[in-house]
Order: C-alpha cells, then structure tokens, then sequence
C-alpha cells in the first residue's frame, strides 16, 4: 500500500480567465506512491489544472503546495527542479532528435555543471554526462524502445512517441509525474500494456497524476479518482466509490456507460 503523506496539496484553487471561471475552489491531495486519476467531461477543467500546478497558468486565488513548498509564482523550470514533470496530450518530443537524444534532454534538467564546465569537459560535467547517457538507455530500456534509441523521434511509431514522451518525463527525476491522456490514439491491446506500464512507472517509486478519458483504464489503474464538471470538484474516491456515485454517473461515466454498449 502506498504511503499516505502528501506529496501535493491543492486548496481552494481557483483560476479565471476574464469573466470565465475554469476552476472553481478546488481541492484536492496526491499521496506518496499513490495513482490518482482527474477525471470529467470536456471542459471540466482538467488540463486546466495540470497548468495550474505545473506552471503554465498562475492562479488567480488558492494554494498549490508540493512536499511542503509552494508552487504558485514559480516558473516552469523551476517547477521541474522540484520535482514535478508531465506529458502532454498533444505529444511534445523534438522530432529531430533521436529517442536517445530526446530523453537526454530531461537528464540534463538535473545536471548542476553549466556552460563554462560544458565548453572546458570538465570532470564533473564528463561524469554527468556519462551518468545521463547510462539513465536515459536504462529508461529506454524500461520503456522497451531501446532498440530505437537511434532513431529520429519522428520515425518512431506513435505508440512509441509516447512511451518516449514518458521515458523523457522520467529523465528529470521526478518525484511526481503528470500524464496526460497518455492513452489517446491507443487501441485496447496498447492501453492494457499502457495500465501495466503506469503500475511499473509506480513501483519504481514515482507517483502519478493521471488524466484520461478511456475509463476502463481509469478504473483499472488508479487508487483514487478526482471528478470535475465546469471546475468544480463533484467527487473524490476510489474506483469503486466513483463509479456507483450519483452525481459522476449523470456528469459524466453515465455518458460513457452509454457509449460503451
């Protein structure tokens, strides 16, 4: 069982944009070790809030707190320095890149030797450098892609591009990892290797934050679930509690139910 002491807190979180309000006094926490999953209708304000917490949006009032510290007025890269990295849904990789190189980049997000250490070689920055290079391959590897790791990111298949979007995530040594929809454009077969590739990202001792709409994954991998409809939050439990709640079943898994049959 995962540990319950707090990794991120989120209180009262309110974001506007002019006279549009797309979170609404939100609140919520992520556990040590623990998959939680942000679940809603389009427009509830999910992605809204992974860029809240990761720095895109600053929000107009409430209270983002990782491991104790907060998070608002912080910028993105300081953000990933303390320990938070995300994907996106639209996939972000450098396509010119190699799948060795493109992870390579989250590496060096960790890396304390600067400019004058690169230009000279220094010692400590050929250290980092050959410790990057070795990180990267064995998350390749964990991601079963490190027969790719030559190949340009854009070659790769699109199942692929996202496992490589995970393995950079992973690269920046986070403590907290944000997917989001990682299973979109995935067929059945990807998304039950994709659960037991999120349950692996887990035992390595990360937690996740998890936003999806397929909710047969949903279901089947998280251990709490957080429901929004038009930025308020409507629901906080397990799999099992969401699922027979009320008022998420008329939001939102109702409509899915449905679409389902």
């Amino acid at each position: 069982m995962p540990d319950h002491t707090k990794v991120l807190e989120v209180e009262n979180l309110t974001l506007k944009f002019g006279g549009l309000t797309a979170l609404d006094d939100v609140s919520f926490h992520i556990a040590e070790g623990e998959i939680l999953g942000l679940i809603g209708p389009n427009g509830a304000g999910k992605t809204t809030c992974f860029n809240a917490i990761t720095g895109v949006y600053r929000p107009t009032s409430g209270s983002i707190r990782f491991r104790g510290e907060s998070l608002v007025g912080k910028k993105r890269f300081q953000i990933t320095q303390a320990g938070i990295a995300r994907t996106f849904q639209n996939i972000r990789l450098f396509p010119t890149m190699t799948a060795l190189e493109n992870v390579l980049v989250g590496a060096d997000a960790r890396h304390s030797t600067g400019i004058f250490s690169a230009l000279f070689r220094l010692p400590k920055h050929r250290r980092e450098e050959a410790e990057g290079h070795d990180r990267a391959m064995e998350l390749l590897r964990f991601m079963g892609i490190q027969r790719h790791a030559d190949e340009l990111a854009a070659n790769l298949s699109y199942g692929d591009q996202r496992r490589l979007e995970i393995a950079r995530a992973m690269a920046t040594n986070p403590k907290l990892i944000c997917l989001d929809e990682p299973a979109a454009g995935f067929n059945p077969e990807e998304k039950r290797v994709l659960m037991d590739l999120i349950r692996k990202v887990r035992d390595q001792g990360y937690t996740v934050l998890l936003i999806e709409h397929d909710m047969r994954l949903v279901m089947g991998v998280t251990d709490r679930i957080v429901v929004l409809e038009f930025g308020k939050l409507i629901a906080e439990g397990s799999p099992a509690e969401i699922r027979d709640n009320p008022a998420v079943i008329a939001a939102y898994l109702g409509v899915e139910e449905e679409d389902a049959s």
